[in-house]
């Protein structure tokens, strides 16, 4: 296609259309149910209105606490893995033997199935038997070894780890395309002004780099916030409660039949995504000039 030419509205129409089929009309259909008592215990549905939605919000209820646990691992999660994957990006973007086997190695678990991530290391995470125990105990670190999975004070740090892990490869994947495409006479020009390394990455390389990075702290926040296999696959919401996030609170509501509960906190997140999809988008695009 053109990129001079300026196409008609209507050719954004089909995917607009689809888009809107598959996910703003059933979040939309979802809101209106959380104003019901909507449950497989009851055949007649009843408007409710804000009853559901106060229960969520309420101080002593647990959907409070599975909303910071939520913010909690989109931060840490988000921060981290663009964090790393910059690191690893420009580590991988300098001539070093077996580039792209690194690259490979780093990337490999982005690609694996979250059951298959989530089996794996809950062997590895095993307090009496793992594989990351047994080789703290091997190598005279006992005092280390810890019951991963299970201690509530620590369960979800190493779901974040997991994720931190599983995540980091692809953005730095996308990272590295970022700093392969920005030419090179740049950084020709810096070297004869006698820039060094962290000048150029300041000067250089990170403003070239601020549209890809944003679109991955966008990603990595809408997957945050919406987030449910890894920790349905590694702790299940437990020990207790201490990993619950509202998605997995979702799946469990709608489990137990309880529709209309359900309904809302996934309203709830829809919004909230809607909101901050909005400002990121906003922020994203502040600078780009329309010709």
């Amino acid at each position: 296609m053109n990129k001079a030419k300026v196409y008609p509205w209507y050719f954004a129409m089909g995917s607009v259309l689809i888009y809107g089929l598959l996910s703003v009309v059933p979040g939309l259909i979802g809101i209106g149910y959380s104003f019901t008592d909507w449950s497989i215990y009851s055949k007649d549905i009843h408007f409710v209105g804000l009853k559901n939605y106060f229960t969520v919000f309420e101080g002593n209820g647990d959907y409070l606490k599975y909303i910071s646990n939520t913010l909690l691992f989109t931060v840490v999660t988000t921060v981290m893995k663009t964090g790393l994957g910059l690191l690893f990006a420009i580590a991988l973007s300098t001539k070093i033997k077996f580039q792209n086997f690194h690259r490979g190695i780093l990337y490999m678990p982005s690609v694996l199935p979250i059951l298959v991530t989530g089996l794996t290391f809950t062997s590895i995470l095993n307090p009496k038997m793992g594989f990351l125990n047994e080789f703290l105990r091997t190598v005279g670190l006992d005092f280390l070894a810890q019951k991963w999975l299970v201690d509530p004070k620590i369960a979800f740090f190493s779901v974040m780890g997991v994720d931190i892990w599983r995540g980091t490869g692809y953005i730095m994947t996308m990272l590295i395309a970022g700093i392969v495409a920005i030419p090179k006479v740049y950084y020709e020009a810096a070297s004869i002004d006698g820039a060094g390394g962290w000048a150029k990455f300041r000067y250089i390389t990170l403003p070239m780099l601020r549209q890809t990075i944003a679109v991955t702290v966008v990603l990595n926040v809408l997957y945050g916030l919406k987030v449910f296999d890894i920790v349905y696959a590694l702790t299940n919401g437990g020990p207790g409660k201490r990993t619950e996030v509202m998605y997995t609170a979702v799946f469990k509501m709608l489990s137990k039949g309880l529709y209309a509960e359900g309904t809302t906190i996934s309203s709830v997140m829809f919004i909230f995504m809607i909101i901050i999809g909005y400002f990121m988008v906003k922020i994203l695009t502040k600078d780009e000039v329309v010709e």
